[in-house]
């Protein structure tokens, strides 16, 4: 497992962290962010269970209407209440009810524990004494609200979210599994023999928390927001103009490793020159982030790049190496920012 946020004690990355390392054995924990971000935004400071269950049950529905399969247990009483709803067969205050008694059980004690412990900065801590039950929010998860950042936060829950429940979902031996780009619609999507095209996620929502909300190269704040006059581009990292000698040597450009999001300037200033060298080791790393992250980005990437990590990075070598061959020089960003991934 990654320790994502010891290295970055950052609210932000903290955040991120959960999100993309915690454990994911039923969908409670994305709905679960997904109310927490409503509450930061309303800067709600305290709230009832019951109270909780409003937004809880609207974003997990909003999911299941989708995606029948929420989690890899065989049974949940719970989300079969929420299917019945779907289903016309109880009323929603009775959902609710269920929700404020069953929804919450584990998910409230396990959405800050990360590698076997709390975050250093918990978003919140529960009250409960008796039928009384509140969640009384801290300034962390209300700080968030005022970083940059958080305008991405939303819609990486969801990629994060739509990508486990492709993993639940999909009835595909883990060593065939590719998740593909779509360049014209900047889409994630997947298919087999077995199954038609299934778009999954914006390719831009489920890199942004991967590299911090960060350009790849300068590290620079980026907006995923495709209505934002700043939305960051996708950028292909050893150029796609290369692409038939990669192929040659049994390299997808396309592939989700060689994929990178960059503020827009940026990448026009790169264009279709390959980055230095010490950028290389950046996407080794940030590939790394997915395969330690469970779901089909991480088994796309092993079949992609390798499946230990000493093949990963001679595979990555490799192409880096054909890449150098073609290009007429190597690139880096004007202005570049300290951090890592």
């Amino acid at each position: 497992m990654v320790n994502f946020q010891l290295n970055d004690p950052s609210i932000e990355s903290q955040w991120r962290a959960l999100i993309l390392f915690g454990r994911n054995s039923a969908s409670y924990k994305f709905a679960f962010a997904k109310s927490l971000l409503e509450l930061a935004d309303k800067e709600t400071t305290r709230i009832r269970l019951q109270d909780l269950a409003v937004p809880f049950t609207k974003n997990l529905i909003a999911h299941i209407r989708h995606n029948d399969k929420q989690g890899n247990a065989k049974s949940s009483t719970f989300l079969n209440h929420c299917r019945d709803f779907l289903n016309n067969k109880i009323e929603y205050d009775m959902l609710l009810t269920y929700t404020e008694k069953l929804g919450f059980v584990n998910v409230v004690d396990a959405f800050q524990n990360l590698n076997g412990s709390s975050i250093p900065s918990p978003f919140y801590h529960k009250e409960y004494e008796g039928s009384k039950k509140e969640i009384v929010i801290t300034d962390a998860l209300l700080s968030l609200k005022q970083n940059y950042h958080y305008q991405n936060l939303s819609q990486e829950v969801d990629a994060r979210w739509n990508l486990v429940e492709t993993a639940w979902n999909l009835k595909i031996n883990p060593n065939l599994l590719q998740v593909q780009y779509d360049n014209d619609n900047s889409l994630l999507y997947v298919e087999s023999n077995f199954m038609k095209r299934k778009d999954v996620t914006s390719v831009r929502d489920a890199l942004s928390g991967y590299q911090k909300g960060k350009c790849f190269y300068s590290y620079q704040d980026i907006s995923i927001n495709s209505e934002s006059d700043v939305v960051c581009d996708v950028d292909h990292f050893l150029p796609h103009i290369n692409k038939i000698n990669h192929s040659q040597n049994g390299a997808n450009i396309n592939g989700v490793w060689n994929l990178v999001l960059a503020d827009s300037v940026v990448n026009r200033q790169k264009g279709s020159k390959v980055p230095e060298k010490r950028f290389l080791e950046r996407l080794y790393n940030r590939n790394e982030f997915y395969i330690h992250s469970k779901h089909p980005l991480a088994e796309t990437i092993v079949n992609q790049t390798g499946a230990t990590k000493e093949k990963r990075k001679s595979f990555l070598e490799m192409q880096y190496n054909i890449a150098i061959e073609c290009s007429i020089q190597n690139w880096s960003p004007e202005v570049e920012l300290i951090g890592t991934f």
